[in-house]
């Protein structure tokens, strides 16, 4: 699905000059649920927005589904954003003023897609995560695990096959936390594509292969024994 290689992002001040990746080599397929982990600092984040088109790299080459990103225009790479990539954050980022429907159905209103196919994608996607008899109910009146059940309904109901996770579980406790990884790995096995940075060692268990980075490096790759 992609490829990254010998890709560098690094930041650049008046005075300072920091290295948030150097020379990284990855290769991820279609289908695959991968964890990304190191200490903080060590460019995790980075990696991610890179692999979102949310961020530019300094040097190398990201290969797209056969396609080099890399000279695109921002039109372009949204375009691709909005087809294929779905993204889950720490800070579960729900607009207070929308219900829970609103919040997921603002996923679709830069596709073209009728109303009553909105409407039915976003009621079959509730109801995939558990939470359609929240749908009238705003952020606000949310426990932390039922947002992020939320952000992860918005982050899939357009059918992207892949999922971008930074932290998807840092603001949860360990049973709603459970409760997100084990969404994510249904998604994952009826093919979507998981791409997770973590910090905790339990739920990159969910993971078939954990790349560990740091200082920008890719320190090691290991794949997880299945079953």
């Amino acid at each position: 699905m992609l490829k990254l290689h010998n890709l560098s992002k690094v930041y650049r001040t008046d005075e300072v000059e920091t290295v948030a990746l150097n020379n990284v080599n990855i290769e991820i397929e279609a289908g695959e649920f991968v964890a990304i982990m190191g200490p903080s600092g060590c460019g995790k984040s980075t990696l991610l927005n890179v692999i979102g088109m949310l961020d530019s790299p300094s040097s190398g080459e990201y290969i797209f589904r056969d396609e080099s990103v890399g000279q695109y225009s921002e039109s372009r790479l949204g375009d691709i954003r909005k087809r294929s990539i779905g993204f889950i954050f720490q800070s579960f980022n729900l607009i207070d003023e929308l219900s829970v429907e609103e919040n997921i159905e603002l996923a679709l209103l830069y596709h073209d897609i009728p109303v009553k196919e909105r409407n039915a994608r976003v009621a079959a996607v509730m109801d995939k995560v558990g939470i359609a008899h929240r749908a009238k109910h705003m952020p606000s009146q949310l426990s932390g695990g039922q947002q992020q059940r939320v952000a992860v309904a918005r982050a899939v109901v357009g059918k992207q096959s892949l999922i971008l996770a930074d932290e998807p579980t840092g603001n949860l406790d360990s049973a709603h936390g459970q409760e997100v990884m084990s969404m994510l790995q249904q998604l994952n096995e009826e093919g979507t594509t998981i791409v997770m940075v973590t910090h905790s060692p339990s739920h990159s268990d969910y993971a078939r292969r954990i790349i560990n980075l740091l200082d920008g490096h890719v320190l090691t790759e290991n794949l997880r024994a299945v079953g």
